[in-house]
Order: C-alpha cells, then sequence, then structure tokens
C-alpha cells in the first residue's frame, strides 16, 4: 500500500533533536525500495522563513492563518505523524496543537518525545487531550509507555512502543584514535544539564593512565541556550579542563557536522559517555546512535539508558558523580575484552534500530488505521 505522510514537527535546518528524527524518519518512510510513498511536511516554527523548497506549509505559533494552512496541508495525507513535545507549538504548554488535531480528517499518529514523570496541571490536561484526539499513540520506550499508563488518563490499547531510530552506521570498530590515544566521546547539542563537566572532572581521575586518554564533545550549543547565555557553559567547561591540567586531553568541535562526518567520529571513538544530568530522560537519539554504531557505552541512570544498556551493552552510573564515571572509564578503556564484548552486544540490537527498520514499524501502524478508515467508510 502506497501512503502519503503528512509530518507536522520541528524540522532542519531547525537544530534540535525532533527536527533531526523526522528529516529521518522522512527519508525511512520514502527510501529507493518504497517508490510511491511520499511525505508531506509541515514545519512548525516560531517566525515564518527560512524553510527548505520541499516543505508544502509552515505552523507558525500564534499564528491562526498558518494553522488552517496546515490543517489543510496534513489532510492532503493519508496518515499524519505528529511528533509531540510542549516547546514547539504555541500556546501554553504548546497547547494550539488541539487546534491542528480538532482539523484533521485523516489518521493521526502522534509521537511522544517527552512524558513527564511530575507534570503540571496544565501539561497533564494537554498531553491527555492530545492522546485523546490521537488515533495512534508512539512512545519509544517502554519505560515512556509505563509512565504513560500510571501517570496519565490515556486510552493504553491505542499505545504501541517504537524504538527511536538510528542513523549512525553500525561498526565494529573500538579501535583508539590515531596516534594511539583512546577517545572518550560525547556529542549532541550542548548545554547545561549535559553533565560534560562530571566527564571532565572524571577524566581528571585518570591521570595514571597511559597513553592518556582524550575527551572529545562534539556538537553546537543549543539554540535556546545560546539566544539565552551565550557560549557561558562551553566557556566555563574549557575553563574547568585548564585548571584541572587537562587542556591537551579536552577538545570541543562546535561545528556543524552532516551525518557521514558524524560517523567517521563515532567510528574512530572508543567509547561514547553520556554523563547526562537528568534522572528522566525517557529518550535519547544519542544513546540510540551509539548503540547502534556498535560502540561501548558508558551513560548516567536515566530511563532510557537503563531500559537500552541492559545485557551488556554498557555501564551505568550515578548522576553527578566523577568517581564512578572514572572507575567505568577505567574498566573499559583497560580491558579490550570487555569493550569487545559490549561492542558486540550493541550490534546484537542494531538491526532493529536502523532508521529503516524504525520507518517501516511506522508505516505498519499507518496502512492498519488508513485499512480501517476506509473500512468503517464504506
Amino acid at each position: 500500500m502506497n501512503l502519503t505522510y503528512g509530518l507536522l514537527s520541528t524540522y532542519p535546518p531547525t537544530a534540535c533533536g525532533l527536527a533531526t528524527f523526522t528529516a529521518a524518519l522522512e527519508g525511512g518512510l520514502t527510501r529507493s525500495d518504497r517508490l510511491g510513498d511520499t511525505c508531506l511536511v509541515v514545519r512548525a516554527v516560531e517566525t515564518r522563513g527560512g524553510s527548505p523548497a520541499h516543505v508544502a506549509a509552515e505552523l507558525v505559533a500564534g499564528s491562526a492563518a498558518s494553522l488552517q494552512a496546515a490543517v489543510a496541508t496534513l489532510n492532503d495525507a493519508d496518515v499524519a505523524i505528529i511528533q509531540h513535545e510542549y516547546g514547539i507549538f504555541g500556546g501554553r504548554d504548546g497547547a494550539e496543537v488541539l487546534e491542528v488535531l480538532d482539523g484533521l480528517t485523516i489518521p493521526t499518529i502522534v509521537v511522544l518525545h517527552t512524558v513527564p514523570l511530575d507534570p503540571t496541571p496544565h501539561q497533564r490536561e494537554v498531553l491527555e487531550a492530545v492522546a485523546a484526539r490521537a488515533d495512534a499513540v508512539i512512545t519509544m520506550t517502554d519505560a515512556a509507555r509505563r509512565r504513560l499508563g500510571a501517570g496519565y488518563v490515556v486510552e493504553m490499547g491505542k499505545v504501541a512502543v517504537i524504538p527511536h531510530g538510528a542513523h549512525v552506521e553500525r561498526s565494529r570498530s573500538t579501535a583508539p584514535a590515531a596516534g594511539g590515544r583512546p577517545t572518550i566521546l560525547t556529542w549532541g547539542l550542548i548545554g547545561p544539564g549535559k553533565g560534560i563537566e562530571w566527564g571532565i572532572e572524571a577524566l581528571a581521575l585518570l591521570c595514571d593512565l597511559e597513553p592518556r586518554p582524550r575527551y572529545l564533545v562534539v556538537g553546537e550549543t543549543h539554540p535556546k541556550v545560546l539566544a539565552a547565555r551565550g557560549e557561558e557553559y562551553r566557556d566555563g567547561l574549557t575553563a574547568l579542563a585548564a585548571r584541572r591540567g587537562l587542556a591537551n586531553q579536552v577538545e570541543f568541535n562546535a561545528t556543524y557536522l552532516d551525518v557521514p562526518s558524524l560517523q567517521r567520529i563515532v567510528r574512530a571513538a572508543t567509547l561514547v559517555l553520556l554523563p547526562y544530568d537528568s534522572a528522566d530522560q525517557i529518550t535519547s537519539g544519542v544513546l540510540i546512535d551509539a548503540v547502534a554504531a556498535g560502540k561501548p557505552v558508558i551513560s548516567t541512570r536515566f530511563p532510557h539508558a537503563i531500559e537500552l544498556l541492559g545485557g551488556g551493552v554498557g555501564l551505568l552510573v550515578d548522576h553527578r558523580d566523577p568517581a564512578a564515571i572514572a572507575a567505568a572509564l577505567r574498566r573499559v578503556l583497560t580491558d579490550a575484552s570487555l569493550r569487545s564484548a559490549m561492542a558486540a552486544a550493541a550490534e546484537r540490537l542494531a538491526p532493529g534500530l536502523a532508521w529503516s527498520a524504525v520507518a517501516d514499524r511506522y508505516r505498519v501502524v499507518a496502512a492498519r488505521l488508513v485499512a480501517r478508515q476506509t473500512t468503517a467508510v464504506a
């Protein structure tokens, strides 16, 4: 069954996880072996303009005219796939998305990127209303689905789990970077809460290792952080590395990298470190990409990491605990057999995380909804 998918989300050139997710999902849905499948992209923006030529419409926060145009565009598709996070739509807690949902006449899939553990009353109201209007609700982890069922009034029969896709190539290579120095890699949009300071503090506890490992931090500063506080966080990290005598071991790459460039960096890394502060994070695209790339992962104990890193794929450490991070780093960096075992465990998970596989699961849900609507109309 060939389908047209209406995608509503942020979208490149917006620099955020949802934009990257949507572009990758679009690619998976319309890949070359799916001739006939198409996507109509409606890009959620704060101000009009700057969208790629193939974007069919923009949903501008607070603009009634753009909302009507977005609804009309989505209704030209067979099924809508809406990425939901509170901050990307207009209105209090993104409540304008409810007006979009009310205007749709096609089956609708809503993908929940955030399920707060302790929502405000209005956040709870908005999320429950979004789920009630959707024909299918997708969470990306079992932990998110359980949280949704335990904390919200939602028809759980319409909720399915489809993992976040991976856009980093798989690789079994865990060899040290050029020159023999092992590389610890953290990547993604940078800002407070990423916990990079704890990674730097941990590195200071590994001064006895030879060769000295380097800590590579790749990613631009999050646009909202940059607008509010400039490069304060990154500058603070640079100063911390200097104070700890690690100026030659901590490197920052703040340039925008396309997928092939990022793939090369991940392949060259020895391991991936996710020292995030949040104990509430239910989805991490970086975590998925690292596992799909076959890399050993050391991560703090946020829900998605706890769920994914079992079975020998990675090591979990407490939040804000440089000593625990350092101990885990030492284990992985000094034990080649452990690195190989972790990489092999990650490789076993990788096929189901590829964007092609993930898009196929969305395709199955969409086809079922379209068939059900067709039967109901008949």
